[in-house]
């Protein structure tokens, strides 16, 4: 339909009229180009009914947005309900495709490029050790303070950044708005973390593993039916004299658990074959009966990177670069442990 030139109405109130028309036939065609409208059908989820159309799985946010009021429970789509489909054209999401701004990783690293999509699919949750009023193992450097909670919380933040390159959706249970990802050997403590989304940590130790085993429990459910998986990071304090390798524990009810973990520990193991021949790899996989294994629903890695106290086990967490040595070790475990179970 050809639209008459607005000069050819003389009268005010046509032009009002013109006007109107025109705007409301420019809404109309602008919303037919952004949104293609589909129906659910039996078994369609978000995700499935995102890669049925072509769209990203990063779009989830945004056709939830789109769909606020046509949900139901944890997201879940009523079959023969219609839902709108962001565009596939939007800059936004060509965008979220190639990169994503992290402010958690701090100013340097807070731009994180997807290399890949090799973890496309995957759900992981990051737990590090003890924080907010609990700092967690305490050792000594050169006089100065070493706390468990600042040291596990850096390679966590490494990690994390690493499966986010290779498109995998990432939550960061125990987070410090600005520490962000850090160099040096020094890592000053502090108090202020919270726990996802964004709550105060209580001092009762039972209260903290609840709190942040109800955070991934939550999330887990509503990411029902996605490759899953929970890494939490600890630092161990045992004698000045007993020297550990980074071991691991599993749920013993869980296959797929002790699954992970030997993927981890089997990477470690190659890793120093590769890097320190001939010094041997005593790190072991073991089941242990704690917490936060054995009531979070995915299955769980539980990671300990060194004895605190021990002088070459310092080395392995104090040098930043050792730091991010472990987080590309436990990413390429993962990796692995992603192409064994997918």
């Amino acid at each position: 339909m050809k639209l008459l030139h607005m000069q050819r109405f003389k009268s005010p109130f046509l032009k009002f009229l013109y006007l109107v028309f025109s705007l409301a036939l420019f809404s109309l065609n602008t919303s037919a180009q952004e949104y293609k409208t589909v129906k659910a059908q039996k078994g369609d989820g978000v995700y499935s009914l995102l890669k049925k159309h072509g769209l990203p799985t990063t779009d989830f946010n945004r056709f939830v947005e789109l769909n606020k009021d046509l949900l139901g429970q944890n997201n879940a789509l009523i079959i023969g309900r219609s839902y709108q489909l962001p565009s596939v054209s939007s800059p936004s999401s060509i965008r979220s495709e190639n990169k994503s701004i992290q402010k958690l990783f701090g100013t340097k690293y807070q731009q994180v490029e997807i290399k890949d999509n090799q973890l496309k699919d995957a759900v992981y949750y990051l737990i590090s050790g003890h924080g907010g009023p609990d700092p967690g193992a305490v050792g000594k450097y050169e006089n100065h303070l070493l706390c468990e909670d600042e040291y596990a919380y850096d390679v966590t933040l490494r990690l994390a950044r690493n499966l986010m390159k290779h498109g995998a959706l990432v939550y960061i249970i125990i987070q410090d708005k600005n520490d962000g990802i850090r160099a040096g050997s020094i890592l000053e403590p502090d108090k202020d973390e919270v726990c996802y989304p964004d709550l105060k940590i209580p001092a009762n130790q039972k209260s903290r593993l609840r709190q942040r085993k109800n955070a991934v429990n939550k999330l887990y459910s509503k990411h029902k039916g996605r490759f899953q998986r929970l890494i939490v990071i600890h630092i161990d304090s045992r004698s000045q004299g007993e020297n550990i390798d980074v071991f691991f524990y599993h749920d013993k009810r869980s296959k797929t658990g002790k699954k992970l973990v030997t993927n981890l520990q089997e990477t470690f193991d190659r890793k120093y074959k590769q890097y320190q021949p001939g010094r041997g790899y005593r790190g072991t996989v073991s089941a242990r009966n704690l917490y936060i294994i054995r009531h979070s629903y995915p299955p769980t890695a539980f990671i300990e990177l060194g004895n605190i106290n021990h002088p070459r086990d310092k080395l392995r967490f104090i040098k930043d670069n050792n730091r991010q040595a472990l987080a590309n070790w436990l990413e390429e475990g993962l990796i692995k442990d992603f192409k064994n179970n997918k």
